[in-house]
């Protein structure tokens, strides 16, 4: 007999492990399905984010900011060092570390909450005697599958993730032709690293190789640089990346790319069509990430995925099965961890007969580049789209305190207010504290709080934060207070 369960979670990322602690929180038996295997060929907890996304890339990101701080930085606050030696496997070592850590403590998690850990692939099989039966298969680390595991849940949460998209003709062998996993484990740093795709993941991984050492050149296709953000804040960001030595190209057309022993030889066009060429020790292929449906046997419960990939669902995640449902990356909105964990939040809840709502509009951009890059809500380009009237405020970090006595003058904090009301539209970051500034900005839109609101809120003095409420202040037509 198949075992039961209330809820059954296929993926154990961000969005998976959540759903299934929020389950367990609120009553129900759960389990939770999980195949990745780390590159030993161990089982591991948390997804594409903890094994090979989110956490080893910020990292390795603090990491090489450390070593380009002691190559070339100490010096402005008085402190002198001798020569400066990168020990790489050390510096790897250490990203492993805080990922076996990360996974641990989701085991852990998993024991406190009694959640079952179903080791292996998940696959829908049809209608079963307590809602929905899915076959569990472990293949082993060595591809010898045992025997299938059957069990029946009430509900059941899709959160298998996303996976690399790869570009047709180029084989990734993550040696010398490497996806995010690859680029993330490097034996030594490139000479020459070339880059495809100059989207969060291009940036910051092209970031953590230049500052190591590695001549760094990004080939995108698009015409705009990071299209999505504010027109100003992309500007300021080119403008910063391109002052570190990243070698960025745009609205290039990609032919031939040819590997060879020594080395990856590609031949793309300009915008202007030109041809290029770009010969590279390494080369990034980081286009972009497609979801993992793979093998989900949908179509035994009567889902199709859409014309992307992905599943589809309504705006509370349940897709056209009753009592499945569908989070992360897997369904429409942008990939992030962070939007994951509140979908598998709200599904849980739902399923308790709770009423939980996300405003996606609420939901926070991060790229972890140096400065790093931010956002929630609305761009000035798209309030101009929708012809809403609105007023913007910004502040320069050139002229705050606490930014000068950390060595991080650039960038500044923009505000967008609707120009009747003052309710906050859209915050802008560039900044060395972007990712911790722009979660105010979500906190203070969710509650539709006005930029009179946060201008009025006593920040600490000096704080990279007061840059915020300056902006703030700027955008709700009241005079600066440290100008």
């Amino acid at each position: 007999m198949p075992q039961t369960f209330d809820v059954v979670v296929i993926g154990a990322g961000p969005g998976g492990y959540i759903a299934a602690v929020r389950a367990a929180q609120l009553g129900f038996k759960v389990a939770c399905v999980e195949k990745w295997r780390n590159p030993k060929g161990e089982l591991a907890l948390g997804g594409t984010c903890l094994n090979v996304g989110c956490i080893p890339s910020k990292a390795l990101l603090a990491s090489s900011e450390a070593f380009e701080q002691a190559s070339g930085h100490l010096g402005e606050h008085g402190v002198e060092v001798g020569s400066v030696r990168l020990d790489l496997a050390k510096m790897l070592a250490r990203k492993d570390a805080i990922v076996a850590k990360m996974t641990k403590g989701i085991e852990f998690l998993f024991r406190k909450n009694g959640i079952a850990w179903l080791k292996g692939h998940a696959r829908f099989v049809g209608a079963g005697d307590e809602g929905w039966r899915i076959e569990v298969l472990d293949e082993g680390a060595q591809g010898d599958a045992g025997a299938p595991q059957l069990v029946d849940a009430t509900h059941v949460v899709i959160a298998t993730g996303s996976k690399a998209r790869h570009l047709p003709g180029v084989a990734v062998d993550n040696v010398r032709v490497c996806d995010n996993e690859g680029a993330l484990s490097l034996p030594e740093v490139p000479k020459r690293l070339g880059v495809i795709g100059a989207g969060v993941i291009g940036l910051e991984l092209g970031s953590v190789w230049r500052r190591l050492g590695a001549e760094v050149t990004i080939v995108e296709a698009m015409p705009t640089f990071l299209a999505g953000a504010d027109d100003g804040v992309a500007k300021e960001a080119w403008k910063q990346l391109a002052k570190q030595g990243l070698k960025i190209h745009l609205g290039a057309t990609l032919g031939s790319v040819e590997v060879g022993g020594d080395g990856v030889k590609v031949a793309w066009t300009d915008a202007a069509g030109a041809a290029q060429r770009l010969e590279c020790d390494r080369l990034v292929v980081s286009v972009g990430r497609v979801p993992n449906t793979d093998g989900l046997g949908l179509d035994a419960i009567g889902l199709k995925v859409d014309e992307r990939g992905f599943v589809p669902v309504d705006a509370q995640c349940r897709t056209a099965a009753a009592n499945v449902w569908a989070i992360g990356d897997v369904v429409r909105g942008p990939m992030l961890a962070h939007k994951a964990e509140d979908e598998g939040v709200m599904v849980a809840e739902l399923s308790a007969g709770q009423k939980p709502h996300i405003d996606y509009n609420c939901i926070p951009w991060v790229i972890y580049t140096s400065p790093e890059i931010a956002w929630v809500g609305r761009t000035e380009r798209q309030l101009k789209a929708e012809g809403r009237a609105y007023k913007a405020g910004q502040f320069p970090f050139s002229i705050n305190g606490r930014a000068l006595g950390i060595g991080a003058p650039e960038g500044f904090v923009k505000v967008l207010a609707d120009a009747a009301t003052d309710e906050v539209l859209g915050v802008h970051v560039v900044s060395a504290a972007a990712s911790d500034l722009v979660a105010e900005a979500a906190l203070a839109m969710e509650f539709k709080a006005s930029a009179e609101d946060i201008g009025r809120v006593c920040h600490p003095h000096p704080s990279m934060s007061e840059a915020l409420r300056e902006a703030a202040l700027a955008a709700s037509e009241r005079r600066a207070l440290n100008m």
